[in-house]
Parts: structure tokens; C-alpha cells; sequence
């Protein structure tokens, strides 16, 4: 026995040596992840510190939801993110790579809904466009073929003639998954021979319709749904794609442009008429709840109806409230930090 406790002691003792002591020391809670979900994020916490003082402030990344999932299931641990901000759900794959680091209980937290928006400078021609528009101007091959569209006209003739030229999320961004799922492929899919391909080689077929042009057609514009919005305004007649919170702030510089007919508003994204309708998400590492001071008390924070309510805080930031079952839900995963399972994911 006095043998086994002095190899435990030793052997915790090494494990304590090679975690860095700033990994050691960290008490803030850090949360990475979303650009979209990033200012909602930001006010959440600055409103959790001044209540909180005794807790140090929260530390907020935007690093994109793929590359934020990266370092929330890279492992358990103070050198690891707390929380996981997400433009969309976690996919299966890192719900599985999760796992294998050792991060196996994740409290999923609803806190609102987006819009994926298309938007121009004030003034700009395009006003309308289909899910089919949208797929032939930046698709990489567009049901199968190169794309070798110019113009709006090209690809519709009711269109302007305006040069494609869209700014859009990395493939890093959950923003981009949404551009895939929500715009793309529903286009691609109406087609038979698509839909047939899908059943026969899916690999290929998810190149087909979620694949995006790389000859200029789609510009990656990062991380910085800001940097867009300046891009929109530098160069008359292009066309961005980033959460509706952005659009809203920025209403005296740029429009937003419909889809099949439905403008981006916040009554069109709550009630999923608009194409771009999306949740929002944050995750929570149950493992550090006990470690990092104030985890359950940010989550409760977010989850309150004055802050993600129909006339919460976070309204003023561009978030749109989710249905009452919805929040509720929310509110009591919050509570009880229930963990998550892979049903559903894909």
C-alpha cells in the first residue's frame, strides 16, 4: 500500500510538471468558436463580469465554429476551452473526436436563432434571388459541369448583368457549413440526377453541390464578418454572406438581398420562412465545472429570458429569440447541465 501511494503521488506529481503554468493558473473562463455567435458571446460576458467581480472576466475567441470545435475537444484541462460557441450544431465527427480526448460530457445549449444573410452597399442592383441563382453563381461545378459564369445575367437572364463577386466564410466557419447546407444544397438536390447521385456516390455528390468556385466567382473573406461589410461598401455591385446580426448593425450601409422572394428580417428568421434560418449554439465542457470558477453561472446568464428572450439584452445585438419550447429547453439545460448524445448529429 505505502508503495502504490507513493507511485500515485510521483505519477501526479510528473502529470502536474508538464501541464505549463499558465494552464495551471487559469481561472477566466475562456470561450472560443463562431464570428456569428461572437458578439452575442462578448455581451453575455461583459454583463457576467460587472455581476461577478469576484470571478475574473471571461476570455471570448472568434476562431470560426470548425476551428473552435478543434480546441474544445483537443482534451480536458485547464490548457483547453470551457465553452464552444457554434453557428451551427457539432457535427458527429467532432462529437466523436471529442470523445476520443476525453471530453465525453457536453452540455448543448440553444441560446437563439440567425439568419444566413445576402447582403450589398445600399443601393446595389441584385434585390432577389433564388436558391438555384445562388448555387449556379458560386457552385465549383454546378450539377456536374465547370462553372463558367460572369454575370447574375449568366445565370439568370431576369438578373443584372453586375459581375459575380461574393464574400464569403472559410471553410472554417459554421457560417460556411450553413452556406453549404441551408443554401447550396437544397438547390443542388431538386435536381434528379443529383438526388440519384447522392443515393449512388455521395462523396462526389457532396462535391457537386457543396462545392464553391475558387476563380475569384467566391472570395474567402475570413473570419471578420466586418471585413466584409467594408468590402461591400469598397466595391459597388458585390454581395456578402454573414449572420443577420451583421446586416441589422450595419442597416444604414448595406441591404439585404432576398431569397425566393423572402427578405432577411428578424420576423422572416423566426419564423424559418426565410431560406437562411439557422440556430445558434453554445457548448459547455461539463469536466470544468468544478475547475473554472463561474462556468454554471455564465451558462444560467445566457440562458435568462432578459438576456435571449423576446425582449432580452441580446435582441439589440441582431440575435432573434428562439420559439418558447426552445428557450425553455434551453433554460434547463442550463440549469442542469445535462449532457448531450449523438442522436441527431450528423
Amino acid at each position: 500500500m505505502k508503495f502504490s501511494t507513493k507511485l500515485t503521488v510521483a505519477a501526479l506529481a510528473a502529470c502536474v510538471a508538464a501541464v505549463p503554468a499558465s494552464a495551471q493558473m487559469r481561472r477566466n473562463i475562456r470561450v472560443v468558436g463562431s464570428s456569428t455567435v461572437y458578439p452575442f458571446t462578448k455581451a453575455v460576458a461583459e454583463r457576467f463580469a460587472r455581476a461577478n467581480p469576484g470571478i475574473p472576466a471571461p476570455i471570448v475567441e472568434s476562431t470560426g465554429t470548425g476551428a473552435g470545435a478543434k480546441l474544445f475537444c483537443a482534451g480536458v484541462g485547464a490548457a483547453h476551452p470551457d465553452i464552444l460557441d457554434a453557428s451551427r450544431r457539432i457535427k458527429l465527427s467532432e462529437f466523436k473526436q471529442c470523445a476520443a480526448n476525453g471530453v465525453s460530457q457536453i452540455t448543448e445549449i440553444q441560446v437563439g436563432l440567425d439568419g444566413l444573410s445576402l447582403a450589398t452597399a445600399k443601393g446595389g442592383p441584385l434585390r432577389n434571388v433564388s436558391l438555384r441563382d445562388i448555387y449556379m453563381a458560386i457552385a465549383k461545378t454546378p450539377f456536374g459541369k465547370p462553372n463558367t459564369a460572369k454575370t447574375w445575367k449568366d445565370v439568370n437572364g431576369s438578373l443584372p448583368a453586375t459581375p459575380i463577386r461574393v464574400y464569403g466564410p472559410p471553410t472554417t466557419s459554421g457560417t460556411r457549413s450553413s452556406l453549404e447546407d441551408l443554401i447550396l444544397e437544397p438547390a443542388c438536390a431538386a435536381n434528379p440526377a443529383m438526388a440519384a447521385m447522392k443515393k449512388a456516390n455521395e462523396a462526389k455528390y457532396n462535391q457537386i453541390c457543396k462545392g464553391v468556385r475558387e476563380d475569384g466567382g467566391y472570395v474567402n473573406a475570413g473570419e471578420n464578418d466586418n471585413l466584409i461589410v467594408q468590402k461591400l461598401e469598397a466595391n459597388p455591385g458585390t454581395v456578402g454572406i454573414f449572420g443577420y446580426s451583421y446586416l441589422e448593425e450595419n442597416a444604414n450601409r448595406l441591404s439585404g438581398v432576398a431569397i425566393n422572394g423572402v427578405a432577411p428580417t428578424g420576423a422572416s428568421i423566426s419564423s424559418f420562412k426565410y431560406p437562411g434560418s439557422r440556430a445558434l449554439y453554445i457548448y459547455v465542457k461539463n469536466a470544468h465545472l468544478k475547475a473554472i470558477p463561474g462556468i454554471r453561472q455564465f451558462a444560467a446568464e445566457y440562458a435568462k429570458e432578459t438576456t435571449f428572450g423576446p425582449r432580452g439584452y441580446l435582441l439589440q445585438y441582431g440575435l432573434i429569440a428562439s420559439p418558447d419550447a426552445s428557450r425553455k429547453r434551453a433554460a434547463a439545460f442550463a440549469t442542469t447541465m445535462t449532457p448531450m448524445n449523438a442522436a441527431g448529429l450528423k
